[in-house]
């Protein structure tokens, strides 16, 4: 039973701690008969209890209540091996995805949507057209329009209630997708290309959307030659280019362009996407020939920007794209189960990467005087 593992388990900390169990209860603010209650079945730990046990220990709830460790396969890589980009884009996502749980057993469950499965009649380039349509009306109704978006990761938890981690890693690595039962989140590397990054938090939303994994789906390298013949990467790349590049929008846009580097590249930058895979997507449409998609795909992200006159925006993308960012959505559930008294300030803390204490002193009704007083 779940009470017996959590009982055995606090046992076994309270033995590991060399503390005796009225001083262990004392430094999760329990009384000893209540924990002595608590550990003989009579009375059952609180989900405080619980998060101040898992607080004092380093251990999640989850443990606690008798899950084992997510992915023992990566927690038994030795302490002394090299980590690689993906072991510790891995790791991230398994601190994330603890949290998420920890959070659900406390009352916040994340609020992902359900997607239907693409229809499987289709081929795979077309079941992520169709995929990326119905995810873009399901953000439209949420005032989200994803290909106008620069900062995709905040348009993704807006209309999907997905958590998106940018997090800065060791090597080149684009991105993998997470999913279980009370999580659903994606963790790309920080980079000095904006627009790579982006495409990447849309093709990782299409592995998640298309249900491609139950688990772990990692693209250490979307443009992987092998890599991208695989029928799930298929999908996901025509997905991206879907939401990100809608044939419809660009029919429209070709219909009043007269094609030169220019007007090129004012798109380009407009749309947020790189040259290359703008030339690509309108080629593809057949919105232009293969000479000027040779020509277009030449130019840099950097050429662009020069042509349309918007390095200054430019910049400012690519100082967003290299700066690490926490799951906003997350941060907000953490702080609300510790401001609602179900949670310590440490999960909160460790989150945002501060010490208890500096957090609770800025969090504390303490206020500063303010240079306007008289």
């Amino acid at each position: 039973m779940a009470g017996d593992m959590t009982g055995a388990r606090v046992r076994q900390l309270i033995a590991e701690s060399g503390l005796t169990q009225a001083v262990f209860a004392s430094k999760v603010g329990l009384e000893e008969s209540k924990m002595s209650k608590s550990l003989s079945g009579v009375r059952r730990f609180t989900s405080l209890d619980l998060a101040r046990i898992a607080d004092l220990c380093g251990v999640s709830v989850d443990w606690l209540l008798g899950a084992n460790p997510m992915t023992p396969s990566v927690a038994a890589r030795t302490s002394t091996a090299p980590l690689t980009a993906s072991d510790a884009a891995i790791r991230e996502a398994e601190r994330l995805a603890q949290m998420r749980a920890d959070l659900a057993f406390l009352g916040y469950r994340q609020d992902v949507p359900k997607f239907r499965r693409a229809r499987t009649f289709l081929l795979s380039v077309d079941q992520g057209r169709d995929l990326a349509v119905h995810a873009t009306e399901h953000a439209a109704a949420r005032k989200v329009t994803l290909w106008q978006s620069r900062d995709l990761a905040e348009a993704v938890e807006a209309a999907f209630g997905v958590d998106v981690r940018v997090h800065r890693l060791p090597d080149g690595f684009d991105g993998l997708s997470w999913v279980d039962e009370e999580s659903s989140l994606i963790v790309v590397g920080t980079s000095e290309f904006p627009a790579r990054q982006r495409f990447t938090i849309a093709h990782e939303l299409g592995h998640l959307l298309a249900g491609d994994d139950q688990g772990l789906h990692v693209d250490a390298n979307i443009q992987d030659a092998v890599h991208k013949r695989k029928p799930s990467e298929m999908r996901a790349n025509a997905f991206a280019a879907e939401l990100l590049l809608p044939g419809d929008i660009l029919k429209e846009e070709a219909a009043h362009t007269t094609w030169s580097r220019e007007a090129f590249a004012r798109l380009a930058c407009r749309l947020w996407v790189s040259p290359s895979t703008l030339a690509w997507r309108l080629f593809n449409l057949e919105l232009i020939d293969r000479s000027l998609c040779d020509s277009f795909k030449a130019m840099t992200a950097g050429d662009a920007a020069g042509l349309a006159g918007s390095f200054e925006s430019f910049g400012e993308w690519l100082q967003h794209a290299s700066t690490p960012r926490i799951p906003s959505l997350l941060v907000r559930a953490t702080a609300q189960a510790y401001a609602d008294g179900k949670a310590t300030l440490r999960p909160f803390a460790n989150l945002i990467g501060l010490d208890t204490d500096t957090l609770r002193q800025a969090i504390s009704d303490t206020r500063e005087d303010s240079p306007l007083a008289l």
